[in-house]
């Protein structure tokens, strides 16, 4: 076992079991529905699919990032056990998580002079964040030290791609992520935007496409495009999904096909939980792969 903490927040939407298995330490978001605070605890607290059924049934949903203070708190309890941290951030491109993070690491540098903390924005959101993170927890099995392990993840964190639709625009035209009109043209004319996360963290919208189906296939078209080796991509695929397993699977069946030298045991399906589901809403399925660096810039 490492001498150092690998760290994270819970919006990395991996399963507790797979987190444990992989000694990732998490700190929790925060949400609030219909005027009550929870902990964005992997959905133990509120299933996904009660807090998406609630959310359709007009309760009000909010978000709040990990404050200063609660990371002085969960940084501090390493601290005082003698161990460094690397602690990796939900993309400062969608929160200020990042921030708050790292003014927590240099009240407590001053604090703990011969401990290290250091805090990598991961400019990832969802299971793609928690690609990065179980690749960093690979690195860190295979003996690589903190300092090696930091710079690594500076060097290869754009190296995460994410393609993600979503079949109901509601909740990203609440957030802003989608204009008003264009919501509701692309309700009218059952159009399925296919988005990603830019370089700089931020989600775009990149195609428009009409009919889910066509958008799947084209999600999966286009990682064949961006993903490392092409066709010959063999490393692991992460899949997160809103409330709708089926398409989640139907996804992960095509890129099973597309790319055959992916094992069976290699795709993993987990939950949107509630940090990025109260801001996708239910429908939304994302794909995570290891790709192109520059992600899309086309």
């Amino acid at each position: 076992m490492s001498g150092f903490v690998l760290s994270a927040c819970s919006t990395v939407d991996l399963s507790p079991e797979w987190l444990h298995s992989r000694s990732v330490c998490i700190v929790n978001f925060n949400y609030c529905l219909n005027g009550e605070w929870h902990k964005d605890d992997f959905g133990q607290t509120i299933t996904p699919h009660e807090l998406y059924t609630r959310m359709l049934a007009g309760e009000s949903a909010t978000t709040s990032q990990v404050a200063l203070g609660e990371y002085l708190d969960y940084f501090r309890g390493f601290m005082q056990q003698g161990k460094d941290v690397l602690h990796v951030t939900l993309s400062s491109g969608i929160s200020s998580s990042y921030g708050s993070a790292c003014l927590a690491a240099e009240q407590l540098s001053n604090e703990y002079p011969g401990r290290t903390i250091y805090v990598v924005d991961s400019l990832c959101a969802s299971a793609g964040y928690g690609l990065l993170i179980d690749r960093l927890a690979d690195l860190r099995d295979e003996g690589m030290e903190l300092e090696e392990l930091h710079t690594w993840a500076e060097e290869h964190k754009l190296e995460v791609n994410h393609l993600f639709f979503s079949s109901d625009l509601t909740f990203f035209v609440k957030g802003g992520r989608v204009s008003p009109i264009a919501g509701a043209v692309g309700g009218m004319l059952k159009i399925c935007p296919l988005m990603h996360v830019a370089t700089d963290g931020s989600l775009q919208v990149k195609e428009k496409i009409r009919t889910k189906h066509k958008t799947k296939l084209r999600t999966v078209k286009r990682m064949e495009e961006l993903a490392e080796g092409g066709a010959d991509y063999a490393q692991r695929v992460f899949i997160s999904h809103a409330d709708c397993l089926g398409d989640a699977q139907e996804v992960a069946q095509l890129v099973q096909q597309k790319f055959p030298h992916i094992r069976d045991n290699e795709v993993h399906i987990f939950d949107i939980g509630a940090t990025i589901g109260v801001h996708t809403g239910p429908g939304t399925v994302a794909l995570f792969y290891w790709g192109n660096p520059q992600r899309w810039i086309a």
